[in-house]
């Protein structure tokens, strides 16, 4: 792939690679409460198609609950911040080989519900996930709480991810940027220009690496250095899919540095 990057690529040209919460979907009380708006799925199935297939949802979440999402739609897909991924749309989910988080540290991170009512324990195997968007004044004690247990367990190979009202604690050796190096090897990824948009600072490892493959990234809802381009929230985003298939392609933003309007 050339090192000069584009100013605009063209639907069959590119990878279009796209974070769920807080980038296509809006927040919600809990994960399970989010919506998917019927004129998404129907973008999304436009796309995938005007793509050759090259469209895949990166998310935190497990593939099986993607899929749950955004029925009767099985897209490609990284999940589980890189330790899954499915290819072909109605295909098998390849695991990354990471074992599942080890069961005593899962016992003493979900006893960090007892805090108060609000915080939600949410287990995806390779990672285990204690969200207070319900109980947002008990953000610091949920990651002070984490960080003491993690520390009990040094011999374990875990990373803390910080979130948007949510603590993670994972495996290390995958992440969402190992997730889409993996998926950009294979057809119909392989050879095509990325763009990512992503939110949250899961999202951030991922924005380094496009320029390798002639691609760019979009951040969405804040400003991040290493993106090219923003939009303002996730309606913006489901707005400018919409308009994609009549564009084309996609234009390279010209600058990121007042990141106070979509693009």
């Amino acid at each position: 792939m050339t090192d000069t990057l584009p100013d605009r690529i063209a639907l069959d040209e590119l990878a279009l690679l796209l974070d769920i919460d807080g980038t296509l979907l809006d927040f919600a009380p809990t994960p399970r409460e989010v919506w998917v708006p019927p004129s998404l799925r129907k973008d999304l199935e436009t796309l995938h198609g005007m793509t050759g297939g090259a469209l895949a949802l990166v998310s935190g979440r497990a593939i099986a609950d993607l899929d749950l999402l955004f029925a009767p739609l099985a897209l490609p897909a990284v999940g589980g911040h890189g330790a899954e991924m499915r290819v072909v749309r109605d295909g098998a989910v390849a695991p990354s080989g990471a074992a599942t988080l080890d069961l005593r540290l899962k016992r003493e991170l979900a006893a960090v519900a007892e805090l108060g009512p609000g915080i939600l324990i949410e287990d995806k195997g390779y990672s285990l996930a204690l969200h207070y968007r319900l109980a947002p004044d008990m953000g610091d004690a949920v990651r002070d709480a984490v960080a003491a247990i993690c520390g009990r367990f040094p011999e374990l190979p875990i990373v803390v991810l910080p979130g948007k009202s949510v603590v993670e604690v994972k495996l290390t050796g995958f992440d969402k940027a190992t997730g889409v190096a993996r998926l950009l090897k294979v057809a119909p990824f392989a050879g095509r220009r990325p763009v990512f948009l992503g939110d949250d600072v899961t999202d951030e490892c991922v924005f380094p690496t496009l320029a390798a493959h002639g691609g760019f990234g979009f951040a969405v809802g804040r400003h991040i250095d290493t993106a090219e381009g923003y939009f303002s929230g996730p309606a913006a985003v489901r707005e400018w899919l919409g308009t994609l298939p009549a564009a084309g392609g996609i234009d390279r933003p010209k600058t990121t540095a007042a990141p106070a309007e979509s693009v």
